[in-house]
């Protein structure tokens, strides 16, 4: 029999540790099987702490790279805290494979459009033929609501929907856009936010 995850995913957090906090203690008190953060981990207060309280309280922890955070801090932040930093890698748990690929147009952590999607065609090969699949980025895709916001999604995000067909897709950057779910073909496509989104599957 498959096990079941369960999943607690925010983004945007910007360096601040009393929201982090905050979601360690949410994460350990619904028992999740794994803590996803999509990007944007630092830009605006202080970054210490930002993935300790996990840590403190042995949470599996993945992270990607947002606008604000440059490839060069997210690798950092990973070898730190011994978590794994997603951006062109996929990760296995049982029937279970997550693959990403962060950054967005703008900012310290920018990545063009070609960049994105090959990172994420490089990151899904391996787990191509898992039962269940789970994609992470930190832009959103084009097309999807998020674009209320005024700020044009990701057509790689897009295409590797189509392509890759996840069954989930978590994301972030439109903060406006936090808590927000659609179905792009069969995926399901959800802005986490920075209050965090717990996810089973």
């Amino acid at each position: 029999m498959k096990k079941k995850f369960k999943i607690l995913a925010a983004s945007d957090i910007h360096g601040e540790s009393a929201l982090v906090r905050k979601l360690a203690k949410q994460a350990a008190k619904e028992n999740v099987d794994l803590v996803v953060l999509c990007g944007d981990l630092t830009g605006w207060t202080e970054t210490k702490d930002i993935i300790k309280p996990f840590k403190d309280m042995n949470q599996k922890v993945l992270i990607i790279p947002g606008n604000h955070d440059s490839f060069a801090t997210t690798d950092f932040l990973a070898e730190l805290y011994g978590v794994k930093n997603l951006h062109g890698y996929a990760v296995k748990y049982d029937t279970l494979g997550l693959f990403g690929a962060g950054g967005a147009d703008l900012g310290p952590g920018m990545i063009t459009e070609k960049e994105l999607f090959n990172t994420l065609k490089k990151a899904h090969e391996s787990i191509k033929n898992f039962e269940r699949k789970i994609m992470v980025t930190h832009m959103h895709p084009s097309g999807s609501v998020s674009e209320f916001s005024g700020i044009p999604g990701s057509e790689a995000i897009t295409k590797a929907i189509k392509q890759f067909q996840p069954d989930i897709l978590l994301h972030g950057h439109i903060h406006e856009a936090a808590g927000m779910e659609q179905k792009i073909g069969k995926t399901r496509v959800i802005n986490v936010g920075r209050e965090g989104r717990i996810i089973e599957i």
